[in-house]
């Protein structure tokens, strides 16, 4: 008489296969995870990019390019501030009285999130031209 054994997985075999299955899961949805708060951030940044560059645009053509500080709240996240201040430049064999532009250096700067580890920031800086009045 042949003895009955049945074949099958022992509970230790199962337990091992459990085991590598939730790591396996774990390292997929802390990747997932990363991925999801990446695009958060970078759309975050996309944003206050556009809020700089309208900013940027805006400046001297809405109101007069003069020396001055402007702050404010967008979108109740984004704090701006735009900087306009006279640029100085020099230059050999140049004639000051023949200038008839003014340079001012414009810069804006985007702030979001919390001013310590996880503040961000977006800045942008450009020279524009004025007309010097006569």
């Amino acid at each position: 008489m042949k003895a009955n054994r049945q074949r099958g997985f022992s509970l230790l075999e199962i337990l091992i296969a459990f085991s590598i299955l939730a790591l396996s899961l774990g390292i997929l949805l802390k990747i997932f995870s990363a991925g999801v708060n990446t695009a958060g951030v970078a759309e975050e940044y996309n944003e206050a990019g556009q809020i700089a560059e309208s900013l940027m645009a805006q400046t001297g053509v809405e109101t007069a390019l003069r020396p001055n500080e402007a702050t404010g709240l967008e979108k109740g996240k984004y704090r701006w501030r735009v900087s306009v201040s006279p640029f100085q430049f020099t230059a050999e064999n140049l004639d000051v009285n023949a200038i008839t532009a003014v340079l001012f250096k414009v810069k804006v700067t985007v702030n979001w999130g919390d001013d310590n580890a996880d503040g961000r920031q977006v800045e942008l800086v450009t020279l524009k031209l004025v007309n010097k009045e006569l």
